[in-house]
């Protein structure tokens, strides 16, 4: 059954995955794709409304798939699904936290877990520049626009230090003016 699926396959992406939101999403589209639920394409695009869309991009991301691939209950199902997990664990961790931290080894452990993420998140920001032909081996107008446009919204973010809304509605007006 298409729900049981949809829970089982977030619950899993939730469980194991360690990052916050960017770093899960290569996780949830091997799921997608699997499942054959839709198309990297499709995927990519969902993961779009998801990152504009206010609160977090991996619970908006299992709420979009969940709608896309069975409607309301999907999406209630993929939210459950991808939330429950975390419910869990932050109870459980929570209640030991506080006795456990001041632990060099458990102080380890998480330092040891900031490369992964940074991977996972490295990862992912390629597969979406590469199925957005951002990345390209075909060199046109239409790939160096998207380089300069990802180039100077991360000088913007990183040396001008302005707000990513600001920066999304601009991206937005510049890529109304160039691709409409």
């Amino acid at each position: 059954m298409i729900y049981w699926e949809l829970f089982k396959t977030f619950f899993v992406v939730g469980l194991v995955s360690f990052g916050g939101g960017y770093a899960i999403m290569p996780a949830i589209e091997l799921g997608v794709i699997e499942h054959g639920w839709m198309t990297t394409q499709e995927f990519t695009n969902i993961i779009a409304v998801a990152g504009m869309s206010p609160g977090p991009i991996t619970a908006n991301s299992a709420i979009l798939v969940g709608y896309f691939t069975a409607g309301i209950t999907g999406s209630i199902i993929s939210a459950l699904g991808i939330l429950l997990p975390s419910i869990i664990l932050v109870l459980i961790v929570a209640t030991f936290f506080l006795k456990l931290n001041h632990y060099p080894i458990v102080n380890s452990m998480f330092y040891g877990l900031r490369p992964i993420v940074t991977g996972l998140i490295l990862y992912a920001a390629i597969r979406f520049a590469l199925s957005n032909n951002i990345i390209s081996p075909n060199f046109t107008w239409h790939v160096l626009s998207l380089l300069l446009i990802f180039g100077l919204s991360l000088v913007a973010l990183m040396k001008f230090r302005w707000h990513p809304a600001y920066i999304i509605v601009l991206s937005g007006l510049v890529g109304i003016a160039l691709y409409s």
